[in-house]
């Protein structure tokens, strides 16, 4: 058999010890063997995971702008959305000038009940605004006022965010002495403000309907002091 046959197909060690003294037709990174020329060179492009590269002023423009998308064009429509209190009618519990978070998903998981701190469209259609109130009354819930007192189903409810500590008597409201009864439709909630002497709520524009309800309120993010959940 022809010895340059035998040497150019060889992978013997013999054959490997005769090719170091040959010089390398091979370009750099790459290896000759029985199957061809075949690379072993691993690069990664530069700025794409290598440890200890730095961001330029670009990089960090691009994701400031993707974080802002996606707070201002996905978390504010569809998962949270902050809210300044624009009056007094939620006093106590909310002050003018209070930031509040509202939970937009809330209601897509459960139904509204009783006592929750709701943001909801507007019901007059010449105003373009959120209006936070407290959810008195639920679908098929009888409402009335009696000398100044709020009945719910011919029951005085527990408002403990408007009883003062130590005085468990029924709060009145001057000026409010006589209201329904008005039963609440399917699909609808009754809203009061918490300052019932000095709020514009179900009472003068009547149950808000479900389709309106914007979320729940979650919590108060500011004044810092009074920061919390609600």
């Amino acid at each position: 058999m022809d010895k340059n046959y035998y040497n150019r197909f060889s992978t013997g060690k013999s054959a490997r010890r005769s090719s170091r003294g040959r010089p390398s037709t091979a370009t750099k990174g790459t290896h000759e063997s029985f199957y061809g020329r075949f690379s072993t060179t691993t690069t990664t492009p530069e700025g794409f995971g290598i440890p200890g590269s730095e961001w330029g002023p670009w990089q960090l423009l691009i994701m400031l702008v993707v974080a802002f998308d996606l707070v201002f064009g996905f978390v504010r429509p569809f998962v949270m959305e902050p809210m300044r209190v624009p009056s007094a009618s939620m006093a106590p519990t909310l002050q003018p000038g209070d930031r509040i978070l509202t939970n937009k998903l809330a209601y897509d998981f459960y139904r509204p009940e009783r006592g929750d701190l709701v943001v909801f469209d507007s019901l007059d259609q010449s105003k373009d605004e959120k209006v936070v109130k407290r959810i008195i009354g639920l679908p098929g819930d009888e409402i009335s006022i009696e000398r100044g007192t709020l009945m719910v189903n011919r029951q005085t409810p527990d408002e403990p965010y408007l009883t003062p500590a130590g005085n468990p008597a029924p709060q009145q409201f001057p000026g409010l002495q006589t209201f329904g009864p008005l039963f609440v439709p399917k699909d609808h909630v009754f809203v009061m403000g918490d300052n019932r002497a000095n709020s514009y709520d179900s009472r003068f524009f009547g149950p808000v309907p479900h389709e309106n309800l914007v979320g729940e309120v979650s919590l108060r993010f500011w004044p810092l002091d009074r920061r919390g959940d609600l």
